[in-house]
């Protein structure tokens, strides 16, 4: 219910970015201390930096026996288009897309690489599209809308056994969500979203089928360096040990190796992913019983644990047209951020006008529980505001 009196609590750490994302609790500048600045990335101990990230990652992801995982240039966006510019081509490709990214990645198929055989998929804001795959075309999706806050429930729709290839952009998803390893055959993330590292690297995960591909597939366009994964037809092994194609910033590897070593000290991935639910369900009890406010995904089942996407629904609300909607939920957010309860808290700039509250592992659910009366009484002011200037 909407308050006119400011609450008494505050959020610890008001940082509710979706990207880049709240530290790991109790981070300091000493985290990075013994970081290789001044070094080569080739170097010996600089390089064992760079396998600690991939072997930890790996172990923490429980990825099977065979992947590979290498770091790669450019956060998640740069591991997606490796993959799409390097695998696909081979055969007809079928595109979920549901939110801005997956768009994204559909334009890049459709307008950049102007594959013909491609079969595109889509719902609107808060839907999943239909959920289908024959198995024998190449499936590109993401598991979690980031601007969307729709999620996947499953992967049962994809075929256990296959000859295209599933590829899953789970930048918002790794190590807050149970990744079924064996539905899937390429896998991008980045540091800066559950484990709140640093933008600029990505993470290229790939199956055996996956590299069987790059090693027996050349697509017909020209590939620009950063994205060669291959030399004389066979898989650079290097790029998955730790040899990156371009410079990574040591800092930024060394917070990564931070992020990881926290995530192992609280228990793991079930730990992660639990923390990350823990904070959908405070934000889910509030909503239940808070009339002016709903989540954006429609079917609870899908409804993220990480990007939590909220719309306003409160009548005079609805009757704005699309402009006066989107200021006023600027508003709010802008206000928010006036008191220091939650930084970066609005929609994402193409999603429906609304809030998006990052709940990943590195958000206390203290803190979540916080906010939430702030975010009535910031909605008391900007109803009150709408309702001066109606009046």
């Amino acid at each position: 219910m909407a308050i006119a009196t400011k609450p008494d609590l505050r959020p610890a750490n008001p940082k509710f970015s979706s990207g880049p994302c709240a530290k790991r609790p109790g981070w300091t500048l000493d985290a990075l201390s013994g970081a290789f600045l001044g070094r080569s990335h080739r170097a010996k101990d600089p390089k064992a930096r760079l396998a600690e990230v991939i072997e930890r990652s790996k172990a923490l992801l429980g990825l099977p026996e065979g992947w590979r995982l290498g770091i790669v240039p450019a956060s998640d966006t740069g591991a997606v288009e490796m993959a799409l510019w390097s695998l696909l081509g081979a055969r007809g490709v079928d595109v979920l897309a549901w939110e801005s990214f997956s768009k994204d990645w559909a334009t890049d198929i459709l307008k950049q690489l102007k594959l013909a055989d491609v079969r595109l998929i889509e719902a609107p804001y808060g839907r999943l599209p239909a959920l289908a795959a024959d198995g024998t075309r190449d499936l590109v999706f993401v598991w979690n809308g980031t601007t969307s806050g729709v999620r996947l429930p499953n992967a049962d729709f994809i075929p256990d056994a296959r000859e295209g290839l599933a590829i899953c952009d789970a930048t918002s998803a790794a190590f807050a969500m149970d990744l079924p390893w064996h539905k899937l055959d390429v896998v991008t993330w980045s540091w800066q979203k559950v484990l709140g590292g640093e933008a600029a690297h990505g993470m290229l995960a790939l199956s055996p089928r996956a590299v069987a591909r790059l090693e027996s597939y050349t697509p017909s366009w020209p590939m620009p360096k950063i994205f060669r994964m291959t030399k004389a037809g066979r898989l650079n092994e290097g790029i998955f040990k730790g040899e990156t194609i371009n410079t990574p910033s040591m800092l930024a590897v060394e917070d990564a190796v931070d992020g990881l070593r926290w995530a192992e000290s609280v228990g793991g991935l079930k730990r992660l992913i639990a923390r990350s639910e823990a904070n959908l369900a405070a934000i889910a009890g509030w909503v239940a019983k808070t009339p002016w406010v709903d989540f954006l995904a429609e079917d609870p089942a899908t409804r993220s644990c990480t990007s939590i996407c909220l719309k306003i629904v409160a009548p005079w609300f609805q009757v704005l047209d699309a402009e006066a909607q989107s200021a006023t939920a600027k508003k709010l957010a802008t206000l928010l951020e006036k008191e220091g309860v939650a930084l970066d808290a609005g929609a994402y700039r193409d999603a429906p006008p609304g809030l998006r509250i990052w709940g990943g592992a590195t958000v206390e659910t203290a803190d979540i529980q916080a906010l939430l009366p702030w975010l009535d009484w910031a909605f008391a002011q900007v109803e009150a505001e709408a309702a001066k200037v109606a009046a």
